[in-house]
């Protein structure tokens, strides 16, 4: 038995980041659209190795993939002949070239329609969004047709760095990518979203129903909606426009209907840029009882303040009671929420103490006194508008879009694209080791992460749909029951999941070790191309022990 050669490779939840890969055919539908490119590693197979590196949340750099895949099944996972040494950071940085000389938004949307057709999700609600990604390194040389990496607004508040922006547009509540754009770094939101959704429609026959697009403030300007007329839109409306200040005052919640989960609302039909639309009021009881605490903080803060500048301006001495006067009003004009009442008081002063000498003329200088009142009515001005917010939308017949049906489909703006972006920042994904020598690369690179959100979040939406329809639950972090899990949770659970591999020359055996039942019960409900990466897998028949 000295010829057989043992050994143990971790496996963990990287066979069902594969199984996914596979059931979409992500390499196979790359290849067909790159083309053959002459190297051992297909572009397809490399852009596979980069996802499952950064759904490792190993936190490694791309360039540390070797290392990554040192002990992995790196054949299962990838393809036959393909070992760890191959995915080295040549291989890696040429299948981004690759990428970006097809264009990545190209690969990308037909990836996603032909996903989106395999898995039978209607995308009715395509929530958008776009955000910043801080990068390391100078990037003062442009690549023709490439985006430009420089300062812009950061919203990871990091200033100091240059930044790429990555727009994105997500299916329905899922958190499922359907389309991506790269961006400048200092692209605005405003212009940035409407030339977004405009490309993206327009991928769309006219045999197929485009879907509600979603959409946060950026969206909202009477030019954008001119350009928007043919689509139907949902989004909030900046808070700054003066006809929604006078309608956050106005109605209050005894004029708005409930509904059982805390909100109000009061919905009526306007015309703002020339455009039709539904104007939705939604007072959110959570959010007014936060913003409230808030707000009586900041009240009681400015009346500190202006307790200590007032016992201040009380130990000074002005040369007239107009300059006492007008030191006071110094003041209230910074004051929102409080009033003053100034008075003056004169005092006499001589040059020396006791008693002055004959003919002396004595200083008059003159004291600030002033009280300090809260002013009621701009306190009461200052809590209506809390906790409410209008959303719009240029869906006029109810009937395709009930009330109730529209304020769900902007609160699930957070549930979907924003919670994309959360992912695709997480620490522990390889965005956090953000440097490629070429601004070309990061176009491939953010492509590569928008894919990988799309596997995790189509492992999540099957894993909770089977799990809603067969009536099962897995416990969660608190060894409670639940029919929504995180994928994140169910990654975890799968770790400690090795492959015990035994050969003699040609013939293998391989054995999955440490499956436990609630491991069976998850691959069960994944569904079998996923199953078939923790099955105990023989190469030869002929194996006799």
């Amino acid at each position: 038995m000295n010829d057989v050669q043992i050994s143990t490779q971790r496996i963990d939840h990287l066979g069902i980041v594969a199984g996914v890969c596979r059931e979409i055919d992500l390499i196979g539908q790359i290849d067909r659209l790159v083309g053959d490119s002459g190297r051992k590693v297909s572009v397809g197979q490399a852009i596979q190795a980069m996802v499952l590196n950064g759904l490792g949340f190993v936190n490694r750099a791309l360039y540390l993939t070797p290392e990554f895949y040192a002990n992995k099944p790196v054949e299962l996972l990838i393809g036959p002949g393909i070992m760890a040494e191959d995915l080295n950071d040549d291989c890696l940085g040429r299948a981004l070239d690759w990428v970006v000389r097809v264009g990545v938004t190209e690969i990308y949307y037909h990836l996603a329609a032909h996903v989106l057709a395999v898995m039978g999700i209607v995308n009715r609600f395509a929530h958008v969004d776009t955000s910043a990604f801080s990068v390391e390194g100078a990037y003062e040389n442009e690549e023709e047709n490439a985006i430009k990496i420089t300062y812009g607004y950061s919203k990871d508040h990091r200033p100091d760095l240059k930044q790429a922006m990555l727009g994105l547009i997500c299916a329905n509540a899922q958190s499922i990518p359907v389309y991506i754009e790269a961006l400048d770094g200092n692209r605005a939101d405003k212009k940035g979203l409407v030339s977004m959704v405009t490309t993206y429609i327009g991928h769309f026959g006219a045999e197929q129903e485009t879907p509600y697009i979603i959409a946060d403030s950026a969206l909202y300007s009477a030019d954008n909606l001119k350009q928007l007329s043919k689509l139907k839109w949902v989004t909030r409306i900046p808070a700054t426009l003066g006809a929604v200040q006078a309608l956050l005052t106005s109605i209050s919640e005894k004029d708005m209907t409930s509904t059982p989960d805390g909100y109000f609302y009061s919905e009526q039909q306007v015309s703002y840029g020339a455009v039709e639309q539904r104007w939705l009021l939604i007072l959110s009881q959570k959010a007014r009882e936060r913003e409230l605490r808030q707000f009586e903080r900041a009240v009681a803060k400015e009346r500190t303040e202006t307790r200590n500048a007032l016992k201040k301006l009380a130990r000074e001495q002005f040369a007239c009671e107009a300059d006492a006067l007008s030191a006071c009003e110094r003041v209230q004009k910074g004051l929102k929420y409080h009033t003053l009442t100034p008075s003056a008081k004169s005092t006499t002063r001589y040059a020396k103490r006791g008693r002055p000498a004959p003919g002396e003329v004595p200083s008059i200088s003159w004291e600030l006194r002033a009280s300090l009142q809260v002013d009621e009515a701009r306190v009461a001005e200052g809590r209506e508008p809390l906790g409410k917010y209008i959303i719009a939308n240029n869906e006029l017949a109810k009937e395709k879009l009930p009330t109730l049906e529209l304020l769900t489909v902007y609160k699930d703006q957070n549930r979907s694209v924003e919670r994309g972006f959360r992912f695709l920042k997480d620490p522990w994904f390889f965005a956090s080791n953000f440097f490629l020598k070429k601004p070309s690369r990061i176009m491939g690179l953010l492509m590569v992460m928008a894919i990988s959100l799309l596997v995790y979040a189509l492992a999540e939406h099957r894993l909770r749909s089977q799990l809603s329809v067969q009536k099962q639950t897995i416990p969660d972090q608190l060894g409670k029951p639940t029919q929504t899990p995180t994928m994140r949770r169910v990654f975890q659970m799968f770790n400690g999941i090795d492959l015990f591999i035994t050969q003699r020359g040609a013939i293998r055996f391989t054995q999955v070790l440490n499956l436990q039942p609630i491991h069976h019960q998850i691959l069960a409900l994944l569904g079998p191309s996923i199953q078939q990466f923790y099955n105990s897998i023989s190469y030869s028949h002929s194996w006799v022990t």
